[in-house]
């Protein structure tokens, strides 16, 4: 038997890495729905809006017809209870990175007991890649293009310029 999954990718998308592609079109290969939770971020200062940043994510993965782009404030689990999610998916590049998502896993876990962790590693061509390396090396006008699709580099080199 078939049971639909809902699963929430979360992250701020500042900018959306090779990285994150993988990790989410892998996700939609697992899971019935992938609903990419792009981070209002109140506690960071993002390069991108809110908006651009939901826009930038949905032009990347308007071909896959399982994945949605929603934003979200607030507590993750929150969100993940509220569209009846059974599992959040989270990117590990690094043990520094499994660490500190362990522990975010346990907290939720403890907050919403029905919401499964999952964690996926990158392709090797994306493990050193983040948002805040890309954001910094094209702050710097160094050339980013194969750490990020071409729609977001169109994106980021139009802030940058601006």
């Amino acid at each position: 038997m078939s049971k639909e999954v809902i699963a929430v990718f979360p992250g701020t998308f500042d900018p959306i890495t090779l990285g994150h592609q993988d990790l989410i079109r892998r996700s939609a290969r697992m899971f019935s729905t992938v609903i990419v939770a792009v981070a209002a971020a109140h506690h960071k200062k993002t390069l991108f809006t809110l908006q651009e940043r939901l826009d930038t994510v949905q032009q990347v993965f308007s071909a896959l017809g399982n994945v949605r782009v929603e934003p979200f404030t607030g507590l993750v689990r929150d969100f993940a209870v509220s569209h009846s999610a059974t599992a959040m998916v989270r990117g590990v590049r690094s043990m520094t990175d499994f660490d500190y998502e362990a522990q975010l896993a346990g907290m939720n876990r403890s907050l919403a007991p029905d919401v499964e962790t999952v964690f996926l590693t990158p392709d090797s061509r994306f493990q050193f890649i983040s948002s805040t390396l890309v954001r910094e090396i094209a702050t710097l006008k160094g050339d980013v293009r194969q750490f990020v699709d071409p729609v977001v580099l169109e994106r980021l080199s139009a802030k940058l310029a601006g």
